[in-house]
């Protein structure tokens, strides 16, 4: 049995939520509860680890396991870019850098072990190790992008989310009209979505001084938790009546 959903609109969009969550619910634990980047990343680590070995054991897709994972692969990389950019002093351009290049890795290593990058048949442990392996660092990556595009472009939140949807949109198009395959697709859509939950974190988190809503960390994460949670139930309910029928 398949392992991982079905690649449609609703996923997309629960994926864009869960990676906003991630920007929020980090940045609430690293910053506003003043834990710090390397212990929270530790910890989120830790969590990833768990959910991880739960989704793993499972042979069927199971809509609240599979979020969760995405969920802890997308809080981690938000805390894991922040420790690199700003307590390692990297930068947010030379560690965006790092992590495309280690991105770039996996899928090779990956393709050349499996000769598929396929995200719509995992149903053995190696291809989903490498599957959630390369969730992990694109999400990473994205934290990084988002940080960059945000506080380095000079394009600030909203900007940041605007040019990060515009080449979503795009990627949208070179679907639908161009026969470029749909897994090299898949993963540019993938890494972007990240940045734009990233900004759109930001934008929702921060101060209408700084340029944002002004929700705060632990508003934005609430919010985004009760509608995620909401996705999640409807997705449960779906498969089951699926199943049913």
């Amino acid at each position: 049995m398949k392992k991982v959903p079905e690649i449609t609109l609703l996923f997309w969009v629960m994926k864009i939520c869960a990676t906003t969550l991630g920007e929020t619910a980090g940045d609430l634990l690293a910053q506003t509860l003043n834990v710090g980047y390397a212990v929270s990343s530790l910890l989120l680590i830790g969590i990833f680890a768990l959910t991880l070995i739960a989704q793993l054991k499972t042979n069927q897709y199971i809509p609240a396991l599979y979020w969760a994972v995405i969920l802890a692969t997308s809080t981690a990389g938000t805390t894991m870019s922040d420790y690199m950019d700003r307590t390692l002093g990297l930068g947010y351009a030379t560690g965006s850098a790092i992590l495309v290049t280690i991105l770039v890795i996996i899928l090779v290593v990956w393709y050349r072990r499996e000769g598929t990058l396929s995200v719509t048949d995992i149903k053995t442990t190696r291809p989903e190790l490498f599957y959630w392996t390369a969730i992990l660092f694109s999400n990473t990556l994205g934290t990084a992008l988002g940080d960059f595009l945000a506080d380095d472009s000079g394009l600030g939140f909203g900007g940041g989310a605007l040019l990060i949807g515009s080449l979503i949109g795009l990627v949208i198009l070179l679907h639908y009209f161009t026969k470029i395959s749909s897994v090299i697709l898949f993963w540019i859509a993938f890494v972007l979505t990240r940045p734009f939950g990233a900004t759109f974190g930001d934008l929702l988190t921060k101060s209408t001084e700084q340029g944002g809503l002004g929700f705060g960390t632990q508003g934005s994460s609430l919010i985004l938790f009760g509608i995620l949670a909401g996705l999640i139930l409807y997705t449960s309910i779906q498969k089951k009546n699926q199943y049913r029928g």
